[in-house]
């Protein structure tokens, strides 16, 4: 089941935003008068699809390969490869028929629907739920070094003074994607009397991708005690009660939460001071195959930590377009460094299989709209890339025509069309493959 709403999750994202977009194109080709012939939501490749119908020109319908959309608009020389249309000669409701201005706005409609779209559920999201955090003042505990962190130089305790010469008001500024993809970040902070500096090196960005991508570098330390025990759980076997705190494994003293997850261990009997009201007891808890106890973390203190900022509707619109124009400047640096060989795209890029894990297996509306966001704004931000048979090749040949005030041969514009394929093809084997790859090997 979980599998099941996980695979929901993503096609519903990927029908919402391939259907937007377009529907962008179509809007534009039918507001200059050129004809649409198809309308397709993911590819009716060999024919196939799940049905259609016509009305008018244009036939609408569902293909059975979730990999995209298309419109077939008359008179373009897309992805269909269809040569016969371009023999005759043009005619007033073709694509080739309008002037270039014309075309690129046809062109640009599937991205900026792409654009508003994110920029507009990233507002509603910030209205409808506010922004969550932890004020930096608020880790009175310091910061738990994750295994990259201290590779780095950090250490469990510390607390962040600065990032880049700017005091932070919000825990999570340091850890902002712009952050951790500069090639030196540096970061001031108190670790007891002293005044530590901590520079992180050049290939961080690459670091990270490889090492603290599912856990990141730094995290907040936060006392816990016990939540809800789960049944047939080696904390039920053992009568550990919803309350108690942990306070020693074996002999090494327990604090926080991150410091039980690094104590606890598969396969083998440990060891348990338990501190339960005012009495402390003493339980030899035997651990199964998995490294869990199996309770839900009381984490007693986070909610006099965090901070909620509301935001009124009108209010909403400048904080979301400037996520969103964040999160593409994040886009064009990342690229910029696999593109260099600074970042493994092995690492860095993600596909369906990713995609989906981070949707989960279960169905929360908040994360479902976030990640919907996001993707709208990286679609609109990867369409855009002057590769040919994506909307920004189209654009980038559009842009020349209009230099050099002639278009570009037909037979020309079909072979990039061709190359261009080839190369999305290869770039979605090689996607698909590294999920798959990543999916096996990080079990």
């Amino acid at each position: 089941m979980g599998v099941l709403t996980m695979v929901g999750q993503v096609i519903l994202a990927l029908a919402i935003l391939i259907t937007l977009h377009e529907l962008g194109h179509f809007a534009a080709a039918r507001f200059f008068g050129i004809k649409v012939e198809k309308f397709y939501l993911f590819f009716d490749a060999w024919g196939l699809k799940l049905f259609s119908f016509k009305k008018g020109n244009t036939e609408y319908g569902i293909g059975w390969l979730p990999l995209g959309g298309y419109v077939k608009i008359a008179g373009m020389i897309d992805e269909s490869l269809d040569k016969e249309q371009i023999k005759s000669e043009p005619q007033p409701w073709e694509f080739r028929s309008k002037p270039a201005w014309q075309r690129l706005i046809v062109m640009l409609g599937g991205v900026t629907v792409n654009a508003i779209l994110g920029i507009f559920i990233m507002s509603m999201m910030l209205f409808g739920y506010g922004d969550e955090y932890i004020p930096n003042k608020n880790l009175k505990y310091g910061i738990h070094a994750l295994p990259l962190g201290k590779k780095i130089g950090f250490a469990d305790g510390d607390k962040i003074i600065s990032v880049n010469g700017k005091e932070i008001e919000k825990f999570k500024e340091a850890l902002n994607p712009e952050v951790i993809l500069k090639d030196k970040t540096t970061y001031i902070v108190q670790r007891g009397n002293e005044t530590i500096t901590i520079q992180t090196p050049p290939n961080f960005a690459d670091l990270y991708t490889k090492i603290g991508k599912d856990s990141g570098f730094i995290a907040e330390r936060i006392k816990f005690k016990l939540g809800k025990i789960n049944a047939n759980s080696p904390a039920k076997k053992a009568d550990l009660k919803e309350g108690d705190y942990i306070i020693k494994i074996e002999n090494k003293n327990i604090d926080f939460f991150h410091e039980f997850k690094e104590s606890i261990k598969s396969n083998t009997t440990l060891h348990f001071t338990i501190l339960r009201g005012k009495d402390t007891l003493k339980k030899e808890i035997a651990i199964g195959s998995e490294p869990i106890l199996g309770f839900m973390p009381d984490l007693y203190e986070y909610d006099q930590m965090v901070k909620k900022d509301k935001y009124s509707f009108f209010g909403s619109f400048p904080e979301g377009y400037k996520r969103s124009k964040d999160l593409i400047l994040t886009q064009l640096t990342a690229f910029g460094k696999m593109f260099k060989g600074q970042m493994d795209p092995r690492k860095s890029l993600a596909g369906p299989i990713q995609i989906g894990q981070l949707f989960g297996d279960t169905w929360n509306w908040e994360r479902f709209w976030s990640l919907t966001a996001m993707i709208s704004i990286v679609l609109a931000f990867m369409n855009l890339l002057p590769i040919p048979a994506l909307d920004g090749g189209h654009v980038f040949f559009l842009l020349i025509e209009m230099i050099i005030r002639r278009p570009l041969p037909e037979k020309f514009m079909y072979v990039m069309q061709i190359i261009g394929m080839v190369i999305l093809f290869a770039l979605m084997i090689f996607i698909f493959g590294n999920d798959i790859f990543q999916a096996w090997f990080n079990k």
